[in-house]
This record gives structure tokens, C-alpha cells and sequence, in this order.
């Protein structure tokens, strides 16, 4: 007689057999879900009680242990390095006299990467996996269960299950069989494209080489350069910066996905943009600079991850959240998809309504910005915004 599947609480992920839970994760295709990706974060101490993620990964196994799905999951006292905002929902609640904090996200930490949440071997473990999450908010006391950047096949199932779909918006580059960069720059409008050439001229001219550095190849002086940038990029934009040193020689482990783009000037690296790759995406994460050159912000964020996603044959370039400077250079507005599940029954309603007029909002932003796509072939922004 089989056992039924049981799940199970791990807060360290370290406890979670490395290759298991990469078996349940598309790991070829998002490095993101990968243990080593994770287990970096918790590690490091990037995510832990003290920066307020505890993690509360859930997980199903079956008889002889074997793990046949699992969910990064974490309890929160706050709503920070999500970039799905909840803040409002949070204000109004506690202002009603509820209490909004501990959340429970189900999320990549600091990561607004698109990809499954719930990762299941079935739809059955998927199933048990979400009403066991669900049922912790009862058991932790906590507010509500949030799933950011899912996939779109994921969200739409989650909203047949009791939760309230909620959708964003981001700039992605989609290859179209360029051969080269220039052949890209022929299909963008002749302002668009002599902008862009300007823009790049202009790094060229400044004395700027750039270089790709891929897994072994980047250094542990240049992880201390880039870790530099980006505590600069934190105090200037964000006045937190999330990950420690010791999270970026971390990852070094996960090999060839981690590239590295460096930009320098006599031989001195003074800028450089932290990237991962998927089997057919470029994901675009982390900038900063020790010295300002005009355009280098767009010659390594967004050029060079064209320049590479072509050289490489990728499908895809998603160069982070928010950005409408990004539409110009070639990034088109995609929607992204999250999931809330909320206990109580006010702020359940209240949250629909709103999300209802948001989604409205979010549907007709997208439009507009694609009629003001940069290509020249209009059925190309039909297409991209669809």
C-alpha cells in the first residue's frame, strides 16, 4: 500500500538534498530556482532573520523521503525587495485596525525574475503544496500568501483556487533571428537607430573596452569591484543594499550561468553589470560604477545583453523591473503575473476591487506604450505587446 505524500517545513534550505530539489526546478531554464542560487542567499546571510526573510520552504515528500515538490517560501515582517508593492494593502489594513505583518512571499528573494513558484513533479503535489501554504497563514497567524513573478500557466491555475490574480508590467528585448547587432538596428526607426549609435560611439570614444567574463573566469577581485558598484548603486537608489559580499563569490559555483559584463578604462574596471543565463534568456540583474561615462549605463545594461543574447542565439533579454527609458532601445512592455491569497474577508474585497481597476490600468498602459514602439514594422508591436 503506497504512502501518501506528506509535506514538510525546512528553514535552511541546506537541509533540502541539493539535486532533489533541482530535479523539481527548471533549473536549465531559471537559475534563480536553483539550490545553489538559494542556498547562496541563506547562506551568506543575505536572507535571514536579521535582514527579515526567514525562510519557511516548504516541501512534499513521499514515503522514503524522496522530494517530489517544493516551494521557496519565507515569513516576512515587511514588504522590502519584493518589487510587487503591497505597501498600500499594508497601510489600509493596519489603519482598519488588522494587522498585515508576518506575510508569508513565495518569491526569489530581491529577484523580480519570471518563473513557476510551486515547483511539483504533478499537478496533484502542486495542489497539496498550495493547500498547505494556504493553511499556514491560519496556523503562523499571518495576513495573506503572496506568489510574485509567476509564470503565466501558474497564475492562471492559482486563480481557480481561491486567489486573487494581480498583474505588473516590464521592458523585455525579444530576438527575432538578428544575425548581428547592426541587423537589429535595422529593424528600429531611423531616429531610434541613430540615437543608439550615437550612444555607443560616444562609450567607444571615451576609451571604454568592454569584456565578458563567464563562471572561473571573473575573479575575486573583480567580484570586490563589483560589490563596490553595487553598494554605490544602493546608497544612490535603493539606501539598503540586500546582498552580502559573500552572496557574489557564492555564486561563482553556479559556473558558466553567471556573466559577468565589465567595462574598462585603462585597465581599471570602473563599471559592470552582474547577469544570469538560461537556456534560451538572458536575465539582466545587477549595474553600478565607480566613474560616470555618458551612455555606459545603456551600453552595458542593455546593449552589450542584446550583443550577447544575438552571439548566443537567446530568445529572450529580461533586463529587471520598471525602466521606460528601456522601450526606446528595444525592450517592449510584457505583463507579469502575481497571486494573493488573503485571510481576512475586508481586505479580500477590497484588495479585488482594486486589482480589477489596476489590471485595467495595467492593460491599457501596455497598449499605449506599444504604439510607440521603437521598430519600424507595426504588426512587430502588435506582436511584442500581445
Amino acid at each position: 500500500m503506497s504512502v501518501a505524500p506528506r509535506l514538510e517545513l525546512c528553514a535552511d534550505i541546506a537541509n533540502i538534498d541539493a539535486r532533489q530539489w533541482d530535479s523539481c526546478a527548471p533549473v536549465r531554464d531559471n537559475p534563480f530556482l536553483s539550490h545553489a542560487f538559494l542556498h547562496a542567499l541563506e547562506a551568506s546571510g543575505s536572507v535571514a532573520p536579521s535582514t527579515g526573510w526567514l525562510p519557511r520552504h516548504l516541501i512534499a515528500v513521499d514515503g522514503e523521503d524522496n522530494l517530489l515538490g517544493c516551494m521557496p517560501l519565507y515569513l516576512k515582517a515587511h514588504s522590502q525587495g519584493e518589487y510587487v508593492f503591497d505597501h498600500g494593502w499594508a497601510h489600509a489594513f493596519e489603519r482598519a485596525g488588522g494587522r498585515y505583518y508576518p506575510k508569508l512571499q513565495v518569491c526569489v528573494p530581491f529577484t523580480p525574475v519570471t518563473g513557476p513558484r510551486i515547483l511539483a513533479r504533478d499537478d496533484g503535489i502542486e495542489t497539496l503544496l498550495l493547500k498547505g501554504a494556504t493553511g499556514m497563514c491560519e496556523q503562523m497567524k499571518c495576513s495573506s500568501l503572496h506568489f510574485s513573478f509567476l509564470e503565466e500557466k501558474q497564475w492562471d491555475r492559482l486563480g481557480t483556487r481561491d486567489l486573487l490574480l494581480r498583474r505588473g508590467q516590464q521592458f523585455h528585448w525579444h530576438n527575432r533571428g538578428y544575425k548581428s547587432f547592426d541587423d537589429f538596428l535595422e529593424s528600429l526607426s531611423a531616429r531610434k537607430r541613430g540615437n543608439i549609435r550615437r550612444e555607443r560611439a560616444g562609450v567607444t570614444d571615451a576609451g571604454v573596452e568592454v569584456e565578458w567574463l563567464r563562471g572561473d573566469d571573473i575573479t575575486p577581485a573583480d567580484w570586490d569591484d563589483f560589490y563596490r558598484f553595487y553598494l554605490d548603486t544602493a546608497d544612490r537608489k535603493w539606501n539598503h543594499a540586500y546582498l552580502t559580499r559573500d552572496f557574489f563569490e557564492r555564486i561563482a559555483s553556479m559556473g558558466p550561468s553567471v556573466l559577468l559584463i565589465a567595462a574598462r578604462r585603462g585597465g581599471r574596471m570602473i563599471a559592470a553589470t552582474l547577469n544570469f543565463l538560461g537556456a534560451d534568456t538572458f536575465f539582466g540583474r545587477y549595474w553600478g560604477c565607480s566613474e560616470r561615462v555618458s551612455g555606459l549605463h545603456f551600453e552595458l545594461c542593455y546593449y552589450q545583453a542584446i550583443s550577447f543574447a544575438i552571439h548566443h542565439s537567446l530568445a529572450n533579454v529580461e533586463a529587471g523591473a520598471q525602466g521606460m527609458h528601456k522601450l526606446a532601445r528595444g525592450y517592449l512592455p510584457v505583463r507579469t503575473f502575481s497571486a494573493h491569497y488573503i485571510v481576512d474577508e475586508r481586505l479580500r474585497a477590497a484588495v479585488r476591487d482594486y486589482l480589477a481597476f489596476e489590471g485595467e490600468v495595467i492593460d491599457d498602459e501596455i497598449a499605449l506604450l506599444a504604439s510607440h514602439s521603437p521598430f519600424r514594422n507595426t504588426d512587430t508591436k502588435q506582436e511584442e505587446a500581445s
